[in-house]
């Protein structure tokens, strides 16, 4: 595997750095949903990219574990005041996803989706450029299923309700179209160092 650029050697624990209106959450990992957790086997998962692209495809386990892996270190934030660091993350950068099915230059925003139902937009520029993943491990382990196991999309420099568990697919638009948290009050982007916790912040 390698490790993304910008991530590489030791975690960076040592960071004092806080978005604002955050807490360091030391060893605790709290576990929020929107939904009840899916029971998702590996060998049902699938995760597929359409919309504005040139060729739509879906992958099943074995093809998604067939892509060059690369490694995610450093930081979460969650929209309910906690961050996490030190951090590992395992699995597939999103670059390498969205290289096959070539998006279309109109193709300007995302809906993520989950296969328990729940969708979060982003830009099309915070999923690209090495900001994204598909991640199925956690501390070298399989990434838990109350933490979006077998896999879920990892966006780590926004909010965390962004990194949608148990993800299931990403549809590419020409338009932003809020998703579920977004419908119910929260930014459209999420960026935990401009706080953009809520509509109108």
């Amino acid at each position: 595997m390698n490790v993304t650029r910008g991530f590489t050697g030791r975690p960076r624990v040592s960071d004092p750095g806080l978005p604002p209106g955050q807490y360091d959450a030391g060893d605790d990992w709290p576990v929020l949903s929107a939904e009840v957790t899916p029971d998702l086997a590996p060998a049902d998962w699938t995760f597929r990219i359409d919309g504005l692209v040139a060729r739509p495809h879906t992958w099943d386990w074995d093809a998604a574990h067939a892509l060059p892996g690369s490694v995610y270190e450093g930081a979460i934030h969650c929209v309910t005041s906690w961050s996490k660091f030190g951090v590992r993350f395992g699995g597939v950068s999103l670059d390498v996803f969205l290289d096959a099915v070539r998006p279309d230059t109109s193709a300007t925003h995302a809906v993520a989706y989950s296969h328990s139902g729940y969708t979060t937009n982003l830009p099309l520029a915070d999923l690209t450029g090495g900001r994204a993943w598909i991640a199925w491990e956690y501390g070298g382990e399989p990434l838990p299923a109350e933490h979006g196991g077998p896999a879920r999309l990892l966006v780590p420099h926004l909010y965390f309700w962004k990194s949608a568990k148990w993800i299931a697919g990403i549809r590419l638009l020409d338009h932003d179209e809020p998703g579920f948290w977004e419908q119910n009050g929260y930014h459209a982007r999420g960026n935990p160092w401009e706080e953009q916790r809520y509509s109108g912040d």
